[in-house]
C-alpha cells in the first residue's frame, strides 16, 4: 500500500488512536488510578490544544524529518468536513498534522521512530506541567 497516497485525515484518524493508546498505557502504568482521574490526566496529552503546542515545539527544535514534515503539512492543510470541538480551526488543523505523522509512521511500520516520537511527545507535555 502507498501510505503517502492515503487521505491525510485518514492518517490523522489512525494517529489519534495510536497516540491515545500510548498515552493511556503510560498513565495507567504511572498513576494506577481510577478511570475518571486517568481520563483527566490523558486530556493533557491528547487534546487538540496540547497536540498543537507539541507540534509547535517539535517544529522549533526541528525534530521531524523532511518526509514527516510533508505528511504533517498535508494533514494540517487538509479540508475537514467535521467541526473542531472545543477549539479553534487552526489548533485543530495543527493537531491533525501531528496525528497524520503518527498514523503514517504506524502504517509504515517505522516502530523505532514512532516509539521515539511518542515518548518525546510525553516528555514535552510533562515539561509543560
Amino acid at each position: 500500500m502507498k501510505t503517502k497516497l492515503l487521505n491525510p485525515l485518514t492518517l490523522a484518524y489512525l494517529g489519534d488512536a495510536v497516540l491515545d493508546q500510548h498515552v493511556r498505557t503510560y498513565i495507567v502504568l504511572k498513576l494506577q488510578s481510577k478511570p475518571h482521574r486517568l481520563h483527566q490526566v490523558a486530556k493533557r496529552y491528547v487534546s487538540a490544544k496540547s497536540q498543537a503546542q507539541t507540534l509547535d515545539y517539535l517544529m522549533e527544535e526541528d525534530y521531524l524529518t523532511e518526509e514527516e514534515q510533508d505528511i504533517m503539512r498535508r494533514g494540517r492543510n487538509a479540508k475537514s468536513h467535521t467541526k473542531a470541538k472545543n477549539t479553534d480551526i487552526q489548533t485543530y488543523r495543527k493537531s491533525s498534522g501531528l496525528e497524520a505523522v503518527l498514523g503514517y509512521l504506524y502504517l509504515e511500520k517505522e516502530e523505532v521512530r514512532l516509539s521515539s516520537l511518542l515518548d518525546h511527545i510525553i516528555d514535552i507535555v510533562n515539561e509543560r506541567k
